[in-house]
């Protein structure tokens, strides 16, 4: 896409770099959100990278991720193609540290949003009124929920050659195949023929370094494979992962995991044991199958039937 573009009325020709505002957003105090929508154009033509983070505002390692990545004088210096970065998309939910907007909606569940619409809805369709009809493809960036610690990992449709093409340039650890779910960002975009893939890695609140630099580096190798950026970076080994599943807690009490993140188990190993906080009870958890962790969820206290060890089977 090599001619001039533009979001919310404001122009990017191919050569600059511009902060545009998706939009503005009044909130009951009349104060206004503005959401910074960064663009980076070369003059070379090429493809159009989608970059997004802060979809659910506890989600800070993506936020980083994005940082990192647009500091970079390789990206301010794009060689060809452009890149759209939004790293925060949930401005509201990000200033108060929630994952929910202040309705109680799921920003990810509102798409493709109304005009008309709340608050989640209105930054939803300008997302895929402005800004989906310009990318080719993208990064939507995420973490575990609230006390889950996700592998470093990227996630897409594995039916569509398109979609597993750009998780192998992009190289994370982990690659899963996820179906689309109604209402996000993800789904919608596909509708239109861009597909979002979404890379998981690591817990909210909580910056996890290696979710980071994973996130950062598949970036990085992305762009290079599309020939956006020159940079020597090295390849990553990828296991690809066609189902998934949670071992559950069979009793409650206290939970002490005996794997780290991402290793490979085998059938019958333990993976951790529930202890009564009285030490009348010891409960010993096991795999049920050869498998690579994807998941853990860190809440110590745990109640019967809770999603301990998310596990992923090899394709």
């Amino acid at each position: 896409m090599d001619k001039e573009f533009s979001i919310n009325g404001t122009s990017v020709r191919p050569g600059e770099n511009k902060q545009i505002i998706l939009n503005t957003y009044e909130l009951p105090t009349k104060t206004s959100i503005e959401i910074p929508v960064y663009v980076f154009r070369s003059k070379v033509p090429g493809p159009t990278l989608l970059l997004s983070a802060g979809m659910h505002g506890d989600e800070t390692n993506g936020i980083e991720i994005i940082r990192k990545v647009i500091s970079r004088d390789e990206v301010k210096n794009i060689r060809s193609g452009n890149l759209i970065a939004i790293p925060i998309i949930n401005i509201v939910s990000f200033l108060f540290g929630s994952r929910d907007l202040p309705d109680g909606r799921d920003m990810n569940r509102c798409f493709p949003g109304n005009k008309n619409g709340s608050l989640g809805s209105r930054i939803a369709f300008d997302i895929m009124k402005q800004v989906i009809p310009l990318v080719d493809f993208g990064v939507d960036f995420h973490t575990g929920g609230a006390k889950i610690n996700n592998y470093p990992q990227i996630r897409c449709v594995f039916d569509f050659p398109d979609n597993v093409s750009i998780a192998e340039k992009f190289s994370a650890p982990l690659i899963i195949d996820s179906s689309y779910r109604e209402g996000t960002l993800r789904r919608e975009a596909s509708k239109k023929g861009k597909p979002i893939l979404v890379y998981e890695g690591g817990e909210s609140l909580r910056f996890d370094y290696n979710a980071i630099n994973e996130g950062t580096s598949g970036c990085l190798r992305l762009m290079r494979a599309y020939n956006m950026i020159e940079l020597d970076i090295p390849d990553n080994p990828s296991v690809k992962l066609k189902k998934t599943s949670w071992v559950r807690a069979k009793i409650s009490g206290l939970f002490h995991v005996n794997k780290t993140n991402g290793a490979y188990v085998n059938k019958g190993d333990l993976l951790g044991v529930i202890c009564n906080p009285y030490g009348e009870v010891e409960e010993k958890i096991t795999s049920p199958t050869d498998a690579y962790i994807v998941g853990i969820n860190n809440q110590p206290v745990i109640n019967e039937g809770d999603a301990l060890i998310h596990l992923g089977v090899e394709e």
